[in-house]
This record gives structure tokens, C-alpha cells and sequence, in this order.
């Protein structure tokens, strides 16, 4: 099993910056694509950005140029540069990590959560 630790969310005004965190740990295999994703109150989850292991990354257009994520393959660490928050940025964030058992089996994990709450 995989365990992933999400320190980082918190209270900010409009206009703000949070980085939120995830480290994995535990049996990890391979991990390839990182990810992070959200889910405002009464709504879907949705992707934000995501990160391949070679850095490939991809962007949900409501936050390109604001979001920035990047990982640190040695920590298993992926990380959320937040700029230039908004209130409709409100949501629980959720790291996703796929972690290759086998070349053609994976598992995927999610951590437990971290809420990021901006106010107008």
C-alpha cells in the first residue's frame, strides 16, 4: 500500500498563493503520472494538472498560467504552486498518484484531502 500526506491547504484572500504538497510513501513500485485534483461542494471532481514522470504535464484551462505543478521524483513529492487565487478556486484539493505494479497493472491512490478556501 501506498500512503500519500497532504500538508499545504489553508485560508487565503483573492489574489493570494498557497503550495500545497503530497508525499508518497509506503510499498511504492513506480510511480508515473502525479496528479492533483478538486471537488467544490455539490460538484464533480475534476483534474487540475497532472505530471508524468518524464515532467509531461497538462493543464486544466482554468488555471493554466495561474497553477504551476511540479514533482521531485527522489521525495515522491508532488507539488501545487497556487498563484493568483480565486474565490471559484474554493474546493477540497485531492493528490492522485499511479503507481506501476507490472508494466500493464497499476494502482492508483488518493490522499485524503486538503481544503483551500478563498474569500473575495
Amino acid at each position: 500500500q501506498v500512503q500519500l500526506v497532504e500538508p499545504g491547504g489553508g485560508l487565503v484572500q483573492a489574489g493570494g498563493s498557497l503550495r500545497p504538497s503530497c508525499a508518497a510513501s509506503g510499498s511504492i513500485f513506480s510511480i508515473n503520472r502525479m496528479g492533483w485534483y478538486r471537488q467544490a461542494p455539490g460538484k464533480q471532481r475534476n483534474v487540475v494538472p497532472t505530471i508524468s514522470s518524464g515532467g509531461s504535464t497538462n493543464y486544466a484551462d482554468s488555471v493554466k498560467s495561474r497553477f504551476t505543478i511540479s514533482r521531485d521524483n527522489a521525495k515522491n513529492t508532488v507539488y501545487l504552486q497556487m498563484n493568483s487565487l480565486k474565490p471559484e478556486d474554493t474546493a477540497i484539493y485531492y493528490c492522485n498518484v499511479e503507481d506501476y505494479i507490472t508494466s500493464h497493472y497499476l494502482r492508483t491512490y488518493w490522499g485524503q484531502g486538503t481544503q483551500v478556501t478563498v474569500s473575495s
